[in-house]
């Protein structure tokens, strides 16, 4: 595979793209305006995993793609090019599968966003408040271990709402990276890159309580290691595991559709943004390495725009 790629796309992820288009030039025998239009949208796909600090293929989830087509229709362009780039992004990722470079095919069922649906997935501050309150610990009653598993949960979807945080940071967190006393999180983002997180009241009541009185109760069952976040089997918290914490409080919370962590990150830029926080702010706590893709968090509704023009145009009243 050749080394050398466009101009800001020079890395560990171009080679590959490189193979699929000589495959194409040479097994298809494609026409050159039709390779030279798939190279320009993997250019911008590869510089787009390039700035979220991604350096192999493997390492590319489907969240990844959602959002690289999020920032695409952020910065103005017409769902047909978003459509047309995410083609491109689709057969390449197919390719990479039939070649064993990834383990599964992250783009195959991913769709451009449709048109008047391109804000990502938010819940309200009262849906919000709803699902933190469907993890709150019953005390009366409860044995030992089902209360550890509350506190658990409760600070599990603290700490997402709270930072932000993808759910990969969040359940890499160890004990440690967790400041209590100075209310801030250290965060390991993608490409290894760490910041530093603020960490609200309620995040840090409920990840206090949860070291108090939870965590030695899992822990018990070995294998603990510095994991913030445990198991039943007392071990670290794994990806998956979470999602179902998050979904399951999200049907007691009787919230309709099946929820995510990621909700709750988009949750979180949301509110900061709709409370009046600075796109560049929101970058820097949210990990995006490029503000393009957060700026898809800047498109607020009309009823906002209305309260804005009320409370701030000199002739609006």
């Amino acid at each position: 595979m050749r080394s050398n790629g466009p101009t800001g796309v020079d890395g560990p992820l171009w080679p590959a793209v490189e193979e699929w288009l000589a495959h194409l030039s040479v097994e298809r025998g494609l026409a050159a305006n039709t390779l030279a239009a798939y190279r320009r949208d993997l250019v911008v796909w590869v510089r787009f995993l390039q700035e979220a600090g991604c350096r192999e293929w493997a390492a590319v989830t489907t969240q990844d793609v959602r959002d690289h087509l999020q920032a695409l229709a952020a910065s103005g362009r017409a769902r047909s090019s978003v459509t047309r780039m995410l083609v491109a992004v689709r057969r390449f990722h197919a390719f990479a599968l039939l070649e064993g470079w990834v383990p599964a095919d992250v783009a195959a069922d991913v769709t451009p966003p449709s048109t008047g649906q391109r804000l990502p997935k938010a819940l309200s501050v009262q849906e919000v408040t709803r699902l933190l309150e469907a993890t709150a610990p019953v005390e009366g009653g409860a044995a030992p271990r089902e209360l550890a598993l509350a506190r658990r949960d409760r600070a599990l979807l603290e700490l997402l709402y709270g930072t932000g945080a993808r759910v990969s940071e969040v359940t890499g967190l160890d004990v440690d990276d967790v400041d209590l006393r100075g209310r801030v999180v250290r965060l390991l983002g993608k490409g290894g890159k760490e910041r530093h997180v603020p960490l609200g009241g309620a995040a840090a009541q409920a990840v206090g309580d949860w070291l108090a009185a939870g965590r030695s109760v899992l822990a018990a069952s070995g294998g603990a290691g510095a994991a913030l976040l445990l198991n039943q089997r007392g071990r670290r918290l794994g990806r998956q595991s979470a999602w179902a914490v998050v979904a399951e409080a999200g049907e007691r919370a009787g919230l309709g559709e099946r929820l995510g962590p990621h909700t709750l990150r988009h949750s979180y830029a949301t509110h900061l943004m709709a409370g009046g926080a600075d796109v560049r702010v929101v970058q820097e706590l949210l990990g995006h390495a490029s503000v393009t893709t957060t700026q898809i968090y800047t498109r607020v509704t009309p009823g906002h725009l209305r309260e804005v023009f009320q409370a701030t145009h000199p002739r609006a009243r």
